[in-house]
């Protein structure tokens, strides 16, 4: 994007500098899958609003496969989180209070397959987990961004960074591509 000035805001997002409007290309998705590939956690966000304060949340957000996002739910104060596929496919996971999901709770976000569009209730419990090397969403949700507030964590979920996330995030995986009759993962790989 020609002019447009990139701001790293911290070690897993950026934003654009000052300007009356914004807008995402090929370009930025580009950056964007680059970076969550180069970032420890495996993912990265693009900021479009301009404060956490701010009453709409907008954002994009690049996954690569392996990348554990526990589950959680927004629930003080509730919000609503939506995603939108712009590259790749991302499986978007919902659970009841207990962790178990339907085969109907296991949405496949992805252009010509699956949806384009998953609409989260606020307080649902949800994890969203890259399918493809280069995944990356518009998300959208309430503000303002509360860090200790965000979100809530599952207790039937393992913490990031423990040897039983990766399992659990596995297992998961496995699951959701056998129900929608996607080629298993090889474990291991970036794909």
């Amino acid at each position: 994007m020609r002019g447009v000035v990139f701001e790293r805001i911290s070690r897993e997002a950026t934003r654009f500098g000052p300007a009356p409007a914004a807008m995402a290309d090929e370009d930025l998705l580009e950056r964007k899958c680059r970076d969550a590939a180069q970032n420890p956690r495996g993912r990265e966000i693009h900021r479009f609003h301009t404060e956490d304060e701010d009453s709409l949340q907008r954002m994009i957000n690049a996954l690569t496969p392996g990348s554990y996002v526990r589950p959680h739910r927004h629930l003080d104060p509730p919000k609503a989180e939506t995603f939108v596929i712009l590259r790749g496919a991302l499986a978007v996971v919902v659970f009841d209070d207990e962790g178990r999901c339907r085969d109907e709770d296991l949405i496949l976000l992805k252009r010509g397959r699956g949806a384009y569009l998953a609409d989260i209730r606020p307080g649902t419990w949800h994890t969203v987990f890259a399918l493809t090397p280069e995944a990356a969403a518009f998300e959208v949700k309430s503000g303002p961004y509360l860090p200790g507030a965000a979100k809530g964590f599952a207790p039937f979920s393992p913490p990031e960074g423990t040897p039983e996330a990766e399992i659990y995030l596995m297992d998961l995986e496995d699951r959701f591509r056998s129900a929608w009759g996607l080629p298993p993962r090889v474990w291991g790989s970036k794909a």
